[in-house]
C-alpha cells in the first residue's frame, strides 16, 4: 500500500494504522477513504490535504482530507474524500437543450473541477429549472432524464482526480461473484419501491388545447401485484410514447438486491460497475450480471477484500 498525503510543499507518508478502507456509492455521494495514523510532532496535516492511495502500484484514489479525530492513545482518523465531495454545494441553473454531459461540463468549469474522460449521452434535454439545488440533485435528474428517454444509465465518478462519466454498460469487470468468493452474503425482493407495471404520462398541447396522455403497462403483472402507476407530466420536446415504453421496461421488474461482505477484492470494481453473479436463490441457479450500487474496499495486513450492495431486475435462469 503506497499512501501519500501532502502537506504545504512537502509530501508524508505516513504509517498506517488497522488498514485502509475505501468506499462509494453509485449516486449522490463521493468516494471516500479512511484510515488511522499515530499522532506525532512531524506528522502535520489539515483539511484540504491532498491524498494520494496506491495498491500494487495501481491508482485507487485522489482526494482532499475533510476531517481528523484524535483519541486519547493518541490515534488520528482521517477520512478524506474525492472531487464528488463539491457537489453537495448548491446552485440555481437553467438548462436548454443540453446533454447529461454538457451539463456535467459546465458545473465542473464554473467550481474548478477536473474533468476525465466523459462520455456523449446524446440526449438533449429540452428545458430544465434547477433552483437552489445540490449539484448532486442537479446531475441525478439529468441522469434520470436520460435514463428515461434514452433506456441508458450512465455513472458519474471520480477518476483517481477526474470527473469520468460512463453508460454501465462499458463498467463491466469481469469478475465472478459465486458459493467460493462470496460465501456471505444476504438477498431480498421487493415491489415495494421503484416497481411500477403501468405508466402513464400528459403532457397539456397549449397548442390543441388538449391533453395527451400516453400508457405503457404489462397486464401480466397487474393481475400479479396489483395496479402500480408512475404518473408524470411531459415536458416540451419528450417523445411521450418512447418515453413511457423505456420507464416500463426499467422498472416493471421485483427489486432484487444482494449484499455480499469479504468477497476477494478488485480495484476495478466501483460503485456502477457491472459483475457476474454466479449464485443460486430462491432455488433459482442464477448467472447474470449485477449492478454495484455501493461497494468498501477494505486494505488490511496484506489482503484485500471488498463489500458489495447489488441491484438486479428479473433473474436469467
Amino acid at each position: 500500500m503506497e499512501l501519500i498525503i501532502q502537506s504545504g510543499k512537502g509530501f508524508l507518508s505516513p504509517a498506517v494504522l488497522e488498514g485502509i478502507e475505501w468506499s462509494a456509492e453509485r449516486s449522490g455521494a463521493p468516494g471516500q477513504l479512511t484510515f488511522k495514523v499515530l499522532e506525532d510532532n512531524k506528522l502535520k496535516i489539515s483539511e484540504g490535504n491532498a491524498v494520494r492511495f496506491k495498491y500494487k502500484g495501481k491508482k485507487v484514489f485522489f482526494g482532499f482530507i475533510f476531517s481528523r479525530q484524535t483519541d486519547g492513545g493518541g490515534e488520528v482518523s482521517v477520512t478524506a474524500y474525492d472531487q464528488l465531495r463539491y457537489f453537495k454545494n448548491k446552485e440555481t441553473y437553467v438548462f436548454e437543450d443540453k446533454t447529461l454531459t454538457q451539463i456535467i461540463k459546465r458545473i465542473a468549469s464554473d467550481f474548478g473541477l477536473r474533468k476525465g474522460s466523459l462520455e456523449d449521452t446524446k440526449y438533449k434535454i429540452p428545458h430544465r429549472v434547477e433552483d437552489n439545488q445540490t449539484l448532486f440533485d442537479i446531475i441525478a435528474n439529468a441522469q434520470d432524464l436520460t435514463m428515461m428517454n434514452r433506456g441508458k444509465m450512465y455513472v458519474l465518478y471520480d477518476d483517481f482526480g477526474k470527473l469520468a462519466l460512463k453508460s454501465i454498460s462499458k463498467m463491466k469487470v469481469d469478475i465472478v461473484i459465486d458459493k467460493d468468493t462470496g460465501q456471505k452474503y444476504d438477498y431480498s425482493t421487493s415491489i415495494d419501491s421503484e416497481t411500477y407495471n403501468q405508466v402513464k404520462l400528459y403532457y397539456d398541447n397549449k397548442k390543441t388545447g388538449k391533453r395527451e396522455v400516453y400508457i405503457a403497462r404489462s397486464g401480466k403483472n397487474i393481475n400479479a401485484w396489483g395496479l402500480l402507476q408512475h404518473y408524470e407530466k411531459l415536458e416540451d420536446g419528450e417523445n411521450g410514447k418512447v418515453k413511457a415504453d423505456t420507464l416500463l421496461k426499467l422498472y416493471n421488474a421485483r427489486k432484487k438486491t444482494l449484499s455480499v461482505k469479504q468477497t476477494f477484492g478488485d480495484r476495478r470494481v466501483r460503485a456502477g460497475s457491472m459483475v457476474v453473479v454466479s449464485l443460486r436463490l430462491e432455488n433459482k441457479d442464477v448467472l447474470q450480471y449485477m449492478l454495484v450500487e455501493k461497494c468498501k474496499h477494505i486494505y488490511k495486513d496484506g489482503e484485500h477484500w471488498m463489500d458489495l450492495t447489488l441491484r438486479g431486475g428479473d433473474f436469467t435462469v
